[in-house]
Formats: C-alpha cells, sequence, structure tokens
C-alpha cells in the first residue's frame, strides 16, 4: 500500500513538472507539452483509424500460428526420429541376435565336422590296418605255399634221386607192368 503511495506521487511529480515548468497556460498552441501531446493523440488516432494495432495483432497472431506450426512440425520430425531411431535400434538387436545364431551354428557345424573328421579316420585306420593285417596273412599264406611248394619240389627231387639209384631196369619194368595191370583193372 505505501509503495502504490509512492509510486502514484512519483507519477504525479513527474507529468506535473513539464506543464508546470512551462510559461503560459497549458491548452495554448505555444506550450510545446501541449502541441507534442496533440501530435502523440493525432498520431495514435491514425493508427487506430488504420487499423494498425488490428494488423500488429494479426502479424503477431499469424507469427505465432507459424511458430505453433514450426513447433507441431518439430514435435512430429521427432516422434519420427524416434520412431526411425526405435526401428533402427529394434534391428540392430535383430541382427546381433541373428550374427549370434549364425555363430552358434557355425561352432556346432564345426563341432560336428571335427567328430566327423575323427570318425573318418579313425574309419581310415581300421581299413588300412585290416588291409594290413589281409596283406600280411596273404603274404604269409603264400610264404608258407611257397615253402611247401619247395620242400615238395626237393622231396621229389630227392625221392628221384633215391628211387633212380635204387631203381634197375628190370624192377622198373616191374613196376611199370604192375601200374598198366593196376589202371587195366580199374578201367575194366
Amino acid at each position: 500500500m505505501m509503495m502504490m503511495r509512492n509510486l502514484s506521487v512519483l507519477v504525479l511529480s513527474l507529468s506535473a513538472g513539464p506543464a508546470l515548468a512551462a510559461s503560459g497556460p497549458f491548452f495554448s498552441l505555444r506550450n510545446t507539452d501541449f502541441v507534442v501531446l496533440l501530435a502523440f493523440l493525432l498520431f495514435i488516432g491514425v493508427l487506430v483509424y488504420l487499423k494498425v494495432p488490428g494488423l500488429l495483432g494479426g502479424l503477431l497472431d499469424k507469427r505465432a500460428e507459424g511458430i505453433r506450426a514450426e513447433l507441431d512440425e518439430a514435435r512430429a520430425l521427432r516422434e519420427e526420429a524416434q520412431t526411425v531411431l526405435a526401428s533402427y535400434e529394434r534391428k540392430q538387436k535383430e541382427v546381433q541376435a541373428q550374427a549370434e545364431r549364425i555363430i552358434a551354428s557355425a561352432r556346432e557345424e564345426a563341432q560336428l565336422a571335427a567328430e566327423q573328421a575323427k570318425d573318418d579316420l579313425k574309419q581310415s585306420i581300421a581299413r588300412r590296418l585290416a588291409a594290413a593285417v589281409d596283406q600280411i596273412a596273404s603274404a604269409e599264406a603264400a610264404a608258407v605255399k611257397e615253402v611247401r611248394d619247395q620242400a615238395i619240389s626237393i622231396a621229389m627231387a630227392a625221392a628221384g634221386q633215391v628211387l633212380a639209384k635204387q631203381m634197375t631196369e628190370a624192377k622198373g619194368n616191374k613196376m611199370i607192368e604192375a601200374a598198366i595191370g593196376e589202371v587195366d583193372a580199374k578201367l575194366h
């Protein structure tokens, strides 16, 4: 309240000061303060007549609408950007998950391939061992046969030599006749 009183005293002292400082009556065209007041009122009147306050209000309203439209557009762009960002983040997560699945699948396939290679190696070794055992058995059988054949050859040669030493011509003829008789008996 005290402040209001001080403010009103200040306004009255400022407005009364120039009017009292001028010499002569206030409502005279010789008084510059009155002329300035009339020019100001005339200027305000011209502005009101030309509807300048309405135009200024319209321009300010138009500017406010433009700002409001820009803000709405900025909000829409922000929402769209957030939507796009969320979409890219979702796609990134999907790609990350897919990459992890591919890596896991590749690891499983590599492990299966390693196990398959081990199995194939074991089978190959088993086949080679079996083939080697077969070759050894075949070589052993061939060696045994060769030894028998040589033993038979040596035995026949030895028997032939023994028979040749023991055989006389008469004994040979006798044996030939016995063999012919035996064959004759078997054939008839």
